[in-house]
């Protein structure tokens, strides 16, 4: 568990203090969550569990706590592996 929360941790702080992903993932928003959002930002996906989100703007992240969001992490970055 502690391993889970530390990686986690990590990936939030990252996602928190560089703009290096091109999206961002909201685990768990609120029912209300997505009508809250700025004009600016567009919705890749979503479903009951998750929300992911882009913005050509920096400081996504920042922005969707502001607006409710209890844990935002990086997505769509391109894995380490070759096939990705």
């Amino acid at each position: 568990m502690l391993l889970l929360f530390g990686w986690l941790g990590i990936l939030g702080a990252v996602t928190l203090l560089t703009d290096d992903a091109p999206a961002a993932l909201v685990v768990f928003p609120s029912q209300d969550f997505l009508e809250r959002m700025p004009k600016d930002v567009a919705i890749l996906s979503a479903s009951p569990f998750s929300v992911t989100l882009a913005s050509e703007n920096a400081g996504l992240a920042i922005q969707l706590y502001q607006k409710g969001a209890w844990l935002v992490l990086p997505a769509g970055l391109q894995g380490c592996s070759r096939f990705s």
